[in-house]
Protein backbone atom coordinates (compact mmCIF):
# COMPACT_ATOMS: atom_id res chain seq x y z
CA UNK A 1 0.00 0.00 0.00
CA UNK A 2 1.54 3.70 -1.20
CA UNK A 3 1.89 6.36 1.85
CA UNK A 4 1.95 9.81 2.01
CA UNK A 5 4.92 10.59 4.51
CA UNK A 6 7.25 12.50 6.15
CA UNK A 7 11.12 11.99 5.34
CA UNK A 8 13.44 14.32 7.40
CA UNK A 9 16.42 15.98 6.21
CA UNK A 10 18.24 19.27 6.86
CA UNK A 11 21.25 19.80 9.29
CA UNK A 12 20.92 18.16 12.92
CA UNK A 13 19.13 21.07 15.16
CA UNK A 14 18.03 22.67 11.85
CA UNK A 15 15.60 20.03 10.57
CA UNK A 16 13.69 20.08 7.10
CA UNK A 17 11.14 17.45 6.07
CA UNK A 18 9.95 16.21 2.13
CA UNK A 19 6.27 15.12 1.44
CA UNK A 20 7.02 11.76 -0.10
CA UNK A 21 4.89 9.13 -1.48
CA UNK A 22 6.10 5.62 -0.80
CA UNK A 23 5.22 2.09 0.27
CA UNK A 24 3.87 1.96 3.60
CA UNK A 25 6.63 -0.50 5.32
CA UNK A 26 9.46 1.14 3.30
CA UNK A 27 12.12 3.71 4.70
CA UNK A 28 11.39 6.94 4.13
CA UNK A 29 14.90 8.47 3.43
CA UNK A 30 15.47 5.39 0.52
CA UNK A 31 14.22 4.97 -2.80
CA UNK A 32 10.50 7.21 -2.95
CA UNK A 33 8.18 7.07 -6.10
CA UNK A 34 7.67 10.63 -5.79
CA UNK A 35 8.31 13.78 -3.95
CA UNK A 36 5.35 15.79 -3.23
CA UNK A 37 6.62 18.86 -1.45
CA UNK A 38 8.10 20.16 1.73
CA UNK A 39 7.38 21.23 5.16
CA UNK A 40 9.63 23.74 7.32
CA UNK A 41 8.59 23.11 10.89
CA UNK A 42 10.20 26.22 12.18
CA UNK A 43 8.50 28.68 9.86
CA UNK A 44 5.28 26.69 9.41
CA UNK A 45 5.79 26.93 5.80
CA UNK A 46 4.39 24.47 4.11
CA UNK A 47 4.70 23.63 0.32
CA UNK A 48 3.07 21.28 -1.81
CA UNK A 49 2.34 19.66 -5.54
CA UNK A 50 -1.34 20.32 -4.61
CA UNK A 51 -2.12 18.68 -7.99
CA UNK A 52 -0.12 15.75 -7.29
CA UNK A 53 -1.07 14.76 -3.37
CA UNK A 54 -4.78 15.06 -5.23
CA UNK A 55 -3.90 12.45 -7.91
CA UNK A 56 -2.29 9.93 -5.79
CA UNK A 57 -5.13 10.01 -3.09
CA UNK A 58 -7.21 8.99 -5.77
CA UNK A 59 -5.32 6.11 -7.07
CA UNK A 60 -5.77 5.43 -2.80
CA UNK A 61 -2.63 6.22 -0.94
CA UNK A 62 -2.60 6.57 2.67
CA UNK A 63 -1.85 9.66 4.75
CA UNK A 64 0.02 9.31 8.17
CA UNK A 65 -1.41 11.30 10.73
CA UNK A 66 0.62 14.14 10.96
CA UNK A 67 0.34 14.81 6.65
CA UNK A 68 -3.55 14.22 7.22
CA UNK A 69 -3.55 17.44 10.00
CA UNK A 70 -0.63 19.71 7.65
CA UNK A 71 -2.98 19.33 4.82
CA UNK A 72 -6.52 20.00 6.58
CA UNK A 73 -5.21 22.73 8.24
CA UNK A 74 -4.10 23.98 4.61
CA UNK A 75 -6.93 23.34 2.99
CA UNK A 76 -5.99 20.86 0.17
CA UNK A 77 -8.08 17.68 1.77
CA UNK A 78 -10.92 18.05 3.42
CA UNK A 79 -11.78 16.30 6.75
CA UNK A 80 -11.16 16.29 10.01
CA UNK A 81 -7.76 16.30 11.92
CA UNK A 82 -6.67 13.39 13.60
CA UNK A 83 -4.66 12.59 16.86
CA UNK A 84 -1.21 12.15 15.56
CA UNK A 85 -0.11 11.17 18.74
CA UNK A 86 -0.93 9.98 22.61
CA UNK A 87 0.22 11.01 26.05
CA UNK A 88 2.67 8.13 28.05
CA UNK A 89 1.08 6.74 30.78
CA UNK A 90 2.87 8.99 33.46
CA UNK A 91 1.75 12.02 31.63
CA UNK A 92 -2.11 10.35 31.35
CA UNK A 93 -2.33 10.41 35.30
CA UNK A 94 -0.40 13.83 35.94
CA UNK A 95 -3.46 14.92 33.10
CA UNK A 96 -6.01 13.29 35.19
CA UNK A 97 -5.33 14.90 38.57
CA UNK A 98 -5.13 18.16 37.43
CA UNK A 99 -8.35 17.99 36.38
CA UNK A 100 -9.48 15.72 39.31
CA UNK A 101 -7.83 19.34 41.08
CA UNK A 102 -10.01 21.58 38.42
CA UNK A 103 -13.10 19.66 39.32
CA UNK A 104 -12.68 20.60 43.32
CA UNK A 105 -12.19 24.16 42.56
CA UNK A 106 -15.01 24.63 39.92
CA UNK A 107 -17.39 23.01 42.60
CA UNK A 108 -16.22 24.86 45.64
CA UNK A 109 -16.31 28.35 43.42
CA UNK A 110 -19.99 26.88 42.52
CA UNK A 111 -20.60 26.69 46.56
CA UNK A 112 -19.26 29.86 47.36
CA UNK A 113 -21.63 31.74 44.57
CA UNK A 114 -24.77 29.46 45.07
CA UNK A 115 -25.43 31.12 48.89
CA UNK A 116 -24.82 34.55 47.18
CA UNK A 117 -27.84 33.92 45.06
CA UNK A 118 -30.26 32.81 47.48
CA UNK A 119 -30.28 35.98 49.41
CA UNK A 120 -31.62 37.90 46.46
CA UNK A 121 -34.58 35.40 45.86
CA UNK A 122 -35.65 35.98 49.09
CA UNK A 123 -35.50 39.60 48.98
CA UNK A 124 -37.50 39.73 46.12
CA UNK A 125 -39.76 37.41 47.75
CA UNK A 126 -40.49 39.31 50.72
CA UNK A 127 -41.30 42.31 48.46
CA UNK A 128 -43.78 40.47 46.93
CA UNK A 129 -45.43 40.15 50.29
CA UNK A 130 -44.83 43.55 51.49
CA UNK A 131 -46.73 44.67 47.63
CA UNK A 132 -49.27 41.74 48.27
CA UNK A 133 -50.16 42.67 51.45
CA UNK A 134 -50.39 46.38 51.33
CA UNK A 135 -53.90 46.04 49.16
CA UNK A 136 -55.30 44.38 51.50
CA UNK A 137 -54.93 46.78 54.67
CA UNK A 138 -56.32 49.74 52.34
CA UNK A 139 -59.48 47.24 51.42
CA UNK A 140 -60.12 46.85 55.07
CA UNK A 141 -59.84 50.46 55.38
Amino acid sequence: MLAIKLSKTGKTNKKMFRLVISEKGRDPYGNVLEILGSYNPHSKELVTKDDRIKHWLSKGAQMTATINNLLVGKGIVEGKKVTASKAGEKSEKRVSQLKAKDDKKKAAAQAAEAPKEEPKVEEAATEEVATEAAPETEAQA
